[in-house]
């Protein structure tokens, strides 16, 4: 159905990416057709969807398009950037795709900030233990960074992040 409306359409090429995910945006077929379409070509889909699910992602790629000067055409939604009402509905996609980004950067910003007034710690777990790093804070001072960073199975570059975080000043060389 997809393929018999493109060859209606007058597609004089057609790419597709069976069984890969509209999600990714790296597909084989997708990458040959960005290679093979020059200036005043058109990139035509059967419908959004097929090209991508995401809405910010399908208007970066239309916008990488339109930078090359190559047109796109969604069959299904009626979209086609090469006429006035086309480039119309594409900025209200643009719009929409940025009100969504702004949408879950301020609910990832509410998610932190609620976790952080729960006491939750966020980011990856320390290489060192509380007990381990008042440790290493006693061996620096006689001990090297590269020493006592193999002493407890850290690269020296986590010793030195404890000792700057601490404002520890080591008297030892490394």
């Amino acid at each position: 159905m997809q393929i018999d409306a493109l060859q209606c359409c007058g597609c004089e090429r057609i790419l597709t990416d069976q069984g890969i995910s509209g999600t990714d945006f790296s597909r084989p077929g997708l990458d040959s057709a960005l290679d093979l379409l020059k200036p005043g070509d058109t990139l035509v889909v059967w419908r959004l969807d097929r090209l991508g699910r995401s809405l910010a992602k399908l208007v970066d790629l239309v916008n990488f398009l339109s930078r090359r000067d190559i047109d796109f055409v969604s069959i299904t939604e009626s979209i086609n950037t090469a006429s006035p009402g086309g480039v119309l509905v594409f900025h209200l996609m643009a719009a929409l795709a940025e009100f969504e980004r702004s949408l879950i950067s301020e609910r990832t910003r509410a998610g932190l900030a609620a976790a952080r007034a729960r006491g939750k710690r966020l980011g990856r777990r320390s290489a060192l233990s509380a007990h381990q790093r008042a440790e290493v804070l006693q061996l620096i001072q006689t001990v090297s960074i590269n020493e006592v960073a193999a002493q407890f199975n850290v690269h020296p570059r986590t010793v030195k992040r404890l000792i700057h975080a601490c404002n520890f000043s080591q008297s030892v060389d490394e």
